[in-house]
């Protein structure tokens, strides 16, 4: 990953990297190394997650999609592709986007500032491949784009704890792991191949 981070780094400008992966993957984890080599190399980045673009968990029980959170269909896409077109298109004005906090398990909006100088924006989520409208739109807001892979078991081994970890006992956590979750990784995982860059 130095090489593929020392070329994301050594592009002029604002860059746009996209960071997708299946739940559990560890796309969180790598973002964060590279906003620490971004600031490391005196640039100035900032994750911009997906994932701030949940649907209200009042939201998802009011359409009866509470059993299924976090797939497709219950995220604000158009309001995510908006959001990449103006970090794009807005670099003289700073742009607010919203992140998602676990422990409310609740997206929290105009939490994190995109400012003018800005100039390493990192995006990381499941669907910035997904070629379903509008998802499909995203790709073309990236200037890059990295997928995050681990063997099945691990990411399924992670994906219980992190349920645990919210509160979720194992039966549930593993319910969770191994069916709603399963989905959207098989999903996101035939995306795999639009990536410009795999990383094991």
């Amino acid at each position: 990953m130095t090489d593929a981070t020392e070329a994301v780094l050594a592009r002029p400008g604002r860059v746009v990297l996209g960071i997708t992966g299946p739940p559990g993957a560890g796309k969180s984890t790598v973002a964060e190394q590279v906003r620490r080599a971004a600031v490391a190399a005196g640039r100035r980045p900032v994750v911009v997650p997906m994932d701030g673009f949940h649907l209200a968990q009042q939201v998802l029980d009011a359409l009866g999609l509470a059993e299924v959170k976090g797939a497709p269909h219950t995220f604000d896409a158009h309001g995510f592709v908006a959001l990449l077109r103006r970090i794009r298109e807005q670099r003289d004005e700073t742009v607010w986007a919203p992140t998602f906090d676990r422990d409310l398990e609740q997206p929290v909006a105009g939490a994190i500032a995109v400012e003018p100088g800005a100039d390493i924006v990192i995006t990381e989520g499941n669907y910035l491949l997904l070629q379903q409208d509008p998802w499909s739109r995203v790709r073309d807001l990236l200037d890059t784009s990295w997928y995050v892979h681990v063997a099945d078991d691990l990411r399924r081994r992670r994906l219980v704890e992190r349920h645990r970890r919210f509160g979720d006992d194992l039966e549930r956590a593993t319910r969770r792991a191994l069916g709603n979750d399963e989905r959207n990784a098989q999903l996101v995982a035939a995306t795999r191949h639009l990536a410009d860059l795999v990383l094991d």
